[in-house]
């Protein structure tokens, strides 16, 4: 939403959203628990863990992102698409 292309959220490597300004946290928690939810029903379903799970939609919302969208990096570094 709005929040991502402002840069105050990013996306990350394990598929959740990470606050890159502290106004955004209360969203972020809410996008997150919303998220687990879903990984965690996801994994019950395919016999994965819910980490696997997030990391392989991680990848499609990176397909998905509009251009100017950040993402954090496994290593901690964030670029943006």
């Amino acid at each position: 939403g709005e929040l991502l292309a402002q840069g105050k959220i990013g996306e990350r490597y394990d598929g959740y959203v990470q606050a890159r300004d502290g106004s955004a946290q209360g969203t972020v928690d809410q996008v997150n628990a919303k998220r687990r939810q879903l990984y965690e029903k996801r994994a019950g379903e395919t016999g994965q863990t819910a980490d696997v799970v997030g990391k392989v939609y991680a990848a499609e919302i990176y397909k998905k992102a509009d251009p100017g969208t950040w993402f954090l990096l496994e290593d901690g570094r964030w670029i943006q698409k």
